[in-house]
């Protein structure tokens, strides 16, 4: 019934963003929202922005609804007969409201910050995004969202903040090319939903399973050539809510034979982070301010191999389900096995480092 249930949340959260889209790309053409072709941009044309407004739209609705949905069945005893789980689901939700609000509420406050810049074409810089994106992890942070494996509760609450804004940001810089972001999106958002839900963490499992649908509706109008580009709204957005739902969920099942599954979210959201890290590097290296664009993020780096731009995503792709499928096994496996599968994604990553950096020194690009 479990799966049942995730996969119609995973189904209306994608019908819900497959009507919202249309809507918002004729509004971003009405108001002249677009994304503008530039040196460090790779589309050619103008291409119309506040997809992220569908992505933010679909997920609160399909969340919001899902709640009221529980609260109101309780009122039919029939539901109680045929859904024999339905009291425990009911009984948690007083403990979980003020986390998922909190996440509610937070997304929607980081939405509004990406739509302004969308809306400003770009022109707010990092000194004004960042104080606001420190303010909300901080926010939700002091409400339970954190983490609490370190030896301390200063240590979770510094810890959750800085993952939270800086998973926000790594999404955002991963957004550079058609249906890179929100396909990522979908991947790491199975595997989290698979982990959750089968270590029965239901309410997290239903947010991913939302997540998941949003990120999957968009994708329909954004994969190469997009029609549409989720913007700051979106990436922002997406970033915030993998931030704080991967430290808010639990990785160690009751028969976890080792405490290493609590790495997950670092294999799974793999790509963002090498992505953000490869780029900040490059950039240092080369003495190029650190927070203005540039085409030396991975998928640009791929394209300059010779790769096409589908291409060069698919790839991306399949190094994140590559990874993410090794890190869902992480619950099960001895210290030995979860050493292996952070060894295998550490290998990988090495290698295409190495093969981007000499294929760079070769072409002198």
């Amino acid at each position: 019934m479990k799966t049942v249930l995730l996969t119609a949340t995973v189904l209306f959260s994608t019908l819900v963003s497959l009507a919202l889209v249309p809507f918002v790309r004729r509004l971003a053409l009405a108001r002249g929202i677009y994304d503008l072709p530039g040196e460090r941009k790779i589309h050619q044309e103008p291409v119309p922005l506040l997809g992220g407004v569908a992505i933010w739209g679909s997920f609160v609705a399909t969340v919001g609804l899902g709640l009221a949905g529980l609260w109101l069945l309780g009122k039919f005893p029939r539901v109680v007969e045929l859904f024999p789980s339905y009291p425990d689901w009911t009984s948690r939700l007083p403990g979980v409201a003020p986390k998922l609000l909190a996440l509610l509420g937070g997304a929607t406050l980081v939405a509004l910050l990406g739509l302004a810049d969308d809306v400003r074409k770009g022109r707010l810089d990092y000194r004004t995004k960042f104080p606001v994106q420190f303010a909300v992890a901080t926010a939700v942070v002091l409400t339970g969202v954190r983490t609490q494996f370190l030896p301390g509760q200063v240590l979770d609450v510094v810890f959750s903040i800085l993952w939270i804004v800086g998973i926000t940001n790594a999404f955002n810089l991963l957004d550079n090319m058609d249906g890179l972001t929100a396909g990522v999106a979908v991947i790491s958002g199975l595997a989290f939903l698979v982990v959750t839900a089968t270590l029965s963490q239901d309410y997290m499992a239903f947010l991913l399973a939302s997540l998941v649908g949003a990120s999957l509706g968009f994708l329909r109008y954004n994969f190469y050539p997009a029609k549409i580009f989720m913007g700051d709204t979106g990436s922002l957005t997406l970033g915030f809510l993998f931030g704080a739902t991967t430290i808010l969920a639990s990785y160690i099942g009751p028969n976890s034979p080792t405490v290493a599954p609590v790495v997950m979210p670092l294999l799974v959201l793999s790509v963002p982070i090498f992505d953000t890290l490869s780029v900040m590097a490059i950039r240092w290296r080369e003495g190029r301010p650190l927070f203005v664009g540039d085409q030396s993020h991975f998928s640009h780096r791929l394209v300059a191999l010779g790769m096409t731009e589908r291409q060069a995503v698919t790839f991306i792709y399949l190094v994140n389900v590559g990874v993410a499928s090794g890190a869902v096994l992480l619950p099960y496996l001895t210290w030995a096995g979860c050493a292996v599968m952070v060894g295998q994604a550490i290998i990988l990553y090495t290698l295409l480092t190495i093969l981007l950096r000499v294929s760079k020194m070769k072409t002198g690009q």
